[in-house]
Order: structure tokens, then C-alpha cells, then sequence
């Protein structure tokens, strides 16, 4: 192990010695996350009980659907329950999007920081391995500082091979936990943060997690994560998310699940490019996967104003296909210092995320009749909020890059 460390270590060195361009090297590191990337990526929700986890994991990889969601929720606030289902059935979104407006605020958070919820996706579908393990380290760390334990909204146990499982005390109730994501890890931190901190200064008992008011959900929580270092798959609940596809789904035939691969009622979890809505995916291998492009462009809200703005019996008769989007006119400014999220400021762990880009936000489409042309962002960024829970405070703004 420690040879194949110290060959590791040469190699990011001396690429030259080793017929590696450097070119080829930095495109190669811009394509992933860095162990402190993931780090911060996903500390705002490795302590959420798996269940949540892995409904976020999977709606992270469909932003444009979220965005549209969260709009479409937020008009319609007062929805609950079989009333919520059944207004959904108009729409296409996935399933994973669906079930996560039966928690608008979780909604909420992923839209108004949709650079976020899009590295968190990216991380999803290149880094899963790499990503579930961080969460898990996350959660020793919160752990070893006193600010992980079992109460009366959660069940916290911890297996002999230190692997961490949060479960939700009724698994129909969900109480999603509030916490300093800077503070509740007790000494991790960084000098220079790939996401700013989430607020100016530490409120009393930041370092503790909170819980609001559970939210009764009933089966639009399917998903679990399936733990085991270097090797975490998430389990889908067949009845439970066949029976909310059912209740949601105007056509639920597309996306029933009719066989146990997992042993007992267990299914694994697909990605499904046809959601993407023709948004890029960072990673080149990736891309190819699905049959798409990548590329380091991202969707800004401005991007998915148009698409939002379709009428409800467009989007239900496939208005998301190409010729129905209005995504508006005009080039994306794609180079460093146009996206729309934060200063214009860049850390040195982003920078090489953006430089020199010209691709479109939709050339991750797997065919060119769904690239889309995209709204100029203009010179000048606009900030957005951090991500936070109930009870974090406002200020840090956007990411840094």
C-alpha cells in the first residue's frame, strides 16, 4: 500500500517521466472531485438519515427537473399527501424529484444552490464509491465530536467495521436534522473553502444537530443505501416506490420496477439520461455512458426560466423534448468569471473546473437536436445563497472558484 502511494505521489510529480502530458493531466484531475471537493460537497447532508441521503443522491443528477419542481411547489404550497401525488401525474418528472416535494425545503435548498446540487450529482454518478465513503468519514467525524447520537427523531448505530447508519425513528416521518456544517465536524475545515462557510459566525449550539417538525411522507421515500466501504449501492424499496410511481405517474408503466435483483423486495438504482433534459455531465466517461458529451458548462437559473415556463399540458405531452424548451437566444458565456454563481473570485481547487470552456450547459444531450442554446449570463455574476439548513444564518454568499 505505502509503495502504491509513494508511486501515486510520483506520478502527479513527474507526469513527464511517466509519458503523461501535463495537459492530459490537469484535463483528467478537472474531470473529478478532490477528497476535500467531496468533503464539502457532501458535508450539508451526511448526516441526514440514509433514507433522505439517498432521495437527494439520485434527484441531484435531474437539475433542471428540481428547478422546475421547486417552482412549480412553491406555488403550490398548501398540496399534502394523495392531493400532492395526484396534482404530480401532469408532470414528468423522475420519480426521485417527485418524491423530494413531499419536502419542499429539501426542495428548496437544492434549487436556490444549484451549482451544488450539480457537483453533487456529477460526484453521484462518477465518484459514488469515493462520495459514500466521505460521507461515512464525515459521519465518524461528527461522531468522535459528540454531535451524532440517537434521539428521539433519529437511530443512530455503528457496525464493527466503523461503518455509521442513520435511520428515521418512524420510517413514515422524516425529520431532516439543522446543523453547522463548519462547526458539527468538530476540527475539520479548510483554509480556503470550496463552498463558503454558510454563515458568518457560529450561533449558540451550532454544533449540534437539530430537528424541526417531522414531515409525514408516507411511501415517496424508496430509496436506502446499501453500506459498505469502497463498495456502497443504493437499494430501492420495489413496493414502496412502485406504489408512489402509481400515485404520481399519469404513464406509471415507464417506470415500474418488475424485478428483484437485490434478493427479498431490493432493486438497484439506474440513472436515467432521458431526465437529464439534455444537461451535460462533468465527467467525459460519464457522458459516454449515457451517450452524451461532456463538459465543464453549467445550467444556471436563468438557463431553466424558459423550460419552467411551459405550460403544464406541454411538459405532460413530452413539452421537454427538443423544439418545445424555450431556453432563449443568445451564446453562454462560458469562460471563467460569467457563471451566475457567487464572486467572481476562484479558488485554486475550482479554477480548473471552468477555464476556457465554451460548451453549451446542453451538450450533454445524447443527440444534437437536443443541444440547446442558453441565456447570456453577461460579465457580471449574481451571488446565490450557501446551502444550509433551518436555522443557518445568511451571508458567504455563492462558491467561491
Amino acid at each position: 500500500m505505502r509503495i502504491r502511494k509513494r508511486f501515486a505521489a510520483l506520478l502527479l510529480a513527474c507526469p513527464l517521466a511517466f509519458g503523461i502530458a501535463p495537459a492530459a493531466q490537469a484535463e483528467a484531475q478537472a474531470d473529478s472531485f478532490s477528497t476535500e471537493q467531496l468533503e464539502q460537497i457532501v458535508a450539508p447532508i451526511a448526516l441526514y438519515p440514509d433514507s433522505l441521503l439517498t432521495q437527494i443522491l439520485m434527484a441531484s443528477t435531474y437539475p433542471l427537473e428540481i428547478v422546475e419542481a421547486q417552482r412549480w411547489r412553491s406555488k403550490n404550497a398548501k398540496l399534502e399527501g394523495d392531493a400532492l401525488d395526484a396534482a404530480m401525474k401532469e408532470f414528468d418528472w423522475d420519480p426521485s424529484v417527485k418524491s423530494l416535494a413531499h419536502l419542499p425545503d429539501v426542495l428548496k435548498r437544492m434549487n436556490d444552490n444549484l451549482d451544488w446540487t450539480q457537483d453533487l450529482g456529477d460526484a453521484f454518478l462518477a465518484q459514488k464509491t469515493e462520495l459514500m465513503d466521505t460521507v461515512q468519514r464525515m459521519r465518524g467525524k461528527a461522531k468522535e465530536a459528540g454531535n451524532l447520537k440517537t434521539t428521539e427523531q433519529q437511530v443512530v448505530k455503528q457496525n464493527p467495521d466503523q461503518i455509521i447508519i442513520i435511520e428515521s425513528s418512524s420510517p413514515e416521518v422524516i425529520y431532516v436534522p439543522s446543523y453547522s456544517p463548519t462547526v458539527v465536524y468538530g476540527g475539520w475545515g479548510y483554509s480556503s473553502w470550496y463552498y463558503p462557510p454558510m454563515y458568518p459566525y457560529y450561533p449558540p449550539g451550532a454544533g449540534l444537530v437539530a430537528f424541526g417538525i417531522g414531515v409525514a411522507v408516507g411511501g415517496a421515500i424508496w430509496g436506502n443505501c446499501n453500506w459498505g466501504w469502497g463498495n456502497t449501492d443504493i437499494n430501492i424499496d420495489i413496493d414502496r416506490y412502485n406504489n408512489f410511481n402509481r400515485n404520481t405517474n399519469i404513464n406509471p408503466e415507464r417506470n415500474q420496477i418488475n424485478k428483484a435483483d437485490r434478493g427479498g423486495n431490493k432493486s438497484g438504482w439506474s440513472h436515467d439520461p432521458s431526465h437529464r433534459k439534455g444537461v451535460n455531465y462533468k465527467n467525459p466517461n460519464v457522458a459516454s455512458q449515457y451517450g452524451a458529451r461532456g463538459g465543464s458548462s453549467r445550467v444556471s437559473q436563468n438557463d431553466a426560466r424558459g423550460w419552467s415556463q411551459g405550460s403544464a399540458s406541454n411538459r405532460a405531452a413530452g413539452g421537454a423534448q427538443a423544439g418545445t424548451r424555450d431556453l432563449g437566444g443568445g451564446d453562454r458565456g462560458a469562460a471563467a468569471g460569467q457563471r451566475d454563481f457567487g464572486s467572481s473570485q476562484h479558488s485554486p481547487s475550482a479554477s480548473t473546473r471552468q477555464s476556457g470552456s465554451r460548451d453549451s450547459a446542453y451538450s450533454g444531450s445524447r443527440s444534437s437536436s437536443m443541444d440547446r442554446a442558453a441565456s447570456s449570463r453577461g460579465a457580471s455574476s449574481r451571488s446565490m445563497p450557501s446551502y444550509g439548513g433551518a436555522g443557518m444564518r445568511g451571508g458567504g454568499g455563492g462558491r467561491r472558484r
